[in-house]
């Protein structure tokens, strides 16, 4: 499509008022009664957040998708019942059993950190406050924004796995991802800034698989996808007939578990692997920030509104809920 030089100028300056007043908001959005340096004195004389961040460094040293699992855990986390660890909790019926969550780890990442702050002071840090420290310490280290976090959350004392119809699945069209965004709090543009995540994210071959070999039911790939990157795919990530679910990197080979704006570009190239990936690059109301975000500096500094955004999401202080001693559990 053709834009004449006053149209472009026109969308940019636009961009440039939506990203503006997107970032001014962050210093007001609901977090009132979260804190910087909220655990400093709290814990003896041990630096709950210097603890937390060696541990992360720790675990990525040997296994660094590590920062895949713990943006993928914030996220369905905070998006059930806000940030209150519920993920965290097992049992029957919990989060942790729902079919949406099948594919997060990084749950004995959060134990060891847990156990250590328990040792130095007890019923002090929770365990929802680990999630959204360590997620921030990863992204940090590969590669990403470094960033400030509030602290201050309490941790939730129930979990149901029913409550995570609120999470978009992966086949999503985006008017209804951006729908169920909006019950949430979130525009469009903080939307993609979330799922620019994804540039370190991974996914399974059952989630793509009709997309390879009989998208829509016609028995053939979906045509808008890169030849080449189709071919890819179904060579050695997804052969046809494979008993193994293998695990599919979101983002160029050459970036994978850096946290980068490849992603944006990628699909770019209709190279987006998961339905809402590539759909966010087709579909007009949201093409445009794609775009964006892969030819600018402005995705992390989005991404950093964002993440915290979705970090206060329903958020439980003060008195309510508790501090857990054990994640897995209640008190």
């Amino acid at each position: 499509m053709h834009y004449s030089a006053v149209s472009s100028s026109s969308r940019f300056a636009a961009v440039v008022v939506v990203v503006a007043v997107v970032l001014a908001s962050s210093a007001v959005c609901c977090r009132a009664q979260l804190a910087n340096n909220y655990y400093a004195g709290k814990c003896n004389n041990t630096n709950v957040e210097a603890v937390i961040q060696s541990a992360v460094k720790a675990r990525l040293s040997w296994e660094n998708k590590m920062v895949a699992g713990l943006l993928h855990m914030i996220f369905h986390d905070c998006f059930v019942q806000g940030c209150d660890a519920s993920i965290l909790l097992d049992g029957p019926g919990t989060e942790k059993t729902a079919v949406q969550n099948t594919g997060i780890f990084a749950y004995d990442l959060i134990d060891d950190i847990k156990s250590e702050l328990e040792a130095a002071c007890p019923g002090v840090v929770s365990c929802a406050d680990i999630i959204v420290a360590a997620t921030r310490d990863a992204v940090g280290m590969c590669g990403g924004p470094s960033y400030a976090v509030q602290l201050g959350r309490r941790d939730g004392m129930s979990s149901v796995s029913w409550m995570c119809s609120d999470l978009p699945p992966p086949q999503v069209d985006i008017p209804t991802a951006a729908a169920m965004f909006a019950k949430k709090g979130f525009n469009s543009f903080e939307m993609a800034a979330l799922m620019g995540a994804h540039t370190v994210g991974v996914t399974h071959c059952s989630l793509i698989e009709d997309r390879l070999y009989n998208f829509n039911g016609t028995g053939a790939a979906d045509p808008s996808m890169d030849p080449a990157y189709l071919g890819i795919l179904q060579k050695y990530a997804c052969p046809k007939g494979q008993t193994f679910d293998n695990i599919v990197y979101l983002d160029d080979p050459n970036s994978i578990l850096t946290f980068d704006t490849s992603y944006f570009s990628q699909i770019t190239k209709q190279r987006g692997a998961l339905v809402v990936d590539q759909g966010l690059g087709d579909d007009p109301s949201t093409a445009w920030m794609v775009r964006y975000f892969a030819d600018t500096n402005n995705f992390f500094p989005m991404f950093v509104q964002a993440i915290n955004k979705l970090a206060a999401v329903e958020v439980l202080t003060g008195t309510d809920g508790e501090i857990r001693t054990n994640c897995r559990a209640t008190n």
